[in-house]
């Protein structure tokens, strides 16, 4: 099985590269952030792979980092989430703002990729919630210590700021990432008003 290639970057397409290692080309399927991040052609270039057999064909994903890659499996963990879904999925959200939504449960940042609809959204959401802990990326360690302490995701100053600011217009991903930062920076608990106004602060910032 392979696990990382590296090479010459011979051609790219719409979802795939095509990377010479001695000779031999190596069709590799990417998401588009991996995709714009790659060197010129002609350049050396690393990836870490993902590999798929099948009956009918072997595929070979590439990423540039672990934490897409981790990612990538575990969306594809999924039900209904292929390998196509889930390059869509990282190709439209990053692994920080991913984990940010599953926790924040904001769908319609999940719909936003390709091939993801409210249902399969909703069950992204179900299912990865808890299992995004120790993933690169994710917030989820930190929201978790915070809510030990109660200060964090389930207290209710918490989840009012995360409300108000949703209300003033901000995706709920972004008002959970936002609190969250303030909320961990904070060495007691926090009353909700100074959680909205820290968490305005990270939204301008």
């Amino acid at each position: 099985m392979i696990a990382k290639l590296t090479g010459v970057l011979d051609s790219t397409g719409e979802d795939w590269v095509v990377i010479d290692t001695n000779g031999v080309g190596y069709l590799i399927f990417c998401s588009t952030r991996t995709l714009i991040n790659f060197p010129s052609r002609g350049e050396i270039v690393s990836l870490i792979i993902e590999t798929h057999i099948r009956e009918d064909h072997i595929h070979l994903y590439g990423f540039l980092d672990q934490a897409e890659r981790d990612w990538f499996r575990l969306l594809t963990s999924v039900q209904g989430v292929g390998a196509k879904v889930g390059l869509g999925i990282l190709s439209v959200l990053s692994p920080a703002e991913l984990s940010d939504a599953i926790l924040s449960e904001d769908k319609g940042m999940i719909t936003r990729a390709p091939g993801v609809g409210p249902k399969l959204a909703t069950r992204l959401l179900s299912e990865l919630k808890d299992k995004t802990g120790g993933l690169p990326g994710s917030a989820f360690p930190s929201a978790t210590a915070s809510a030990a302490s109660g200060k964090g995701s389930g207290s209710a100053a918490f989840d009012d700021a995360v409300s108000a600011l949703v209300n003033l217009g901000y995706q709920r991903s972004a008002a959970f990432s936002a609190v969250s930062s303030a909320i961990n920076t904070s060495s007691e608990a926090a009353p909700v008003e100074d959680l909205i106004r820290a968490g305005l602060r990270e939204l301008s910032g």
